[in-house]
């Protein structure tokens, strides 16, 4: 799984280190600042992928509160948020 998250912006960064600390292995995190690579492999421009947080496992990208949901569940630390908000 892929994470997409803009590591310039302070808030995001912010919170991507919290996850980043559980060290997840099949989490492979990708600062889309100036990224074309990660244009290509969303299909996203650099605007939108600005605006959420994008999750791309296997051909399927997500975005907004859908990639937190996924995210939130690879993390057992996390998994919590999951539980209660993917009702």
């Amino acid at each position: 799984m892929k994470v997409y998250f803009n590591n310039s912006c302070k808030i995001c960064k912010a919170e991507i280190d919290l996850y980043k600390k559980e060290k997840i292995q099949e989490i492979d995190w990708i600062d889309i600042t100036d990224n074309a690579l990660a244009t290509r492999e969303t299909s996203k421009n650099n605007k939108e992928l600005l605006r959420r947080l994008h999750i791309k496992e296997g051909e399927k990208v997500l975005e907004g509160a859908e990639a937190f949901l996924v995210l939130w569940k690879k993390i057992p630390k996390y998994r919590f948020l999951y539980n209660i908000l993917k009702l």
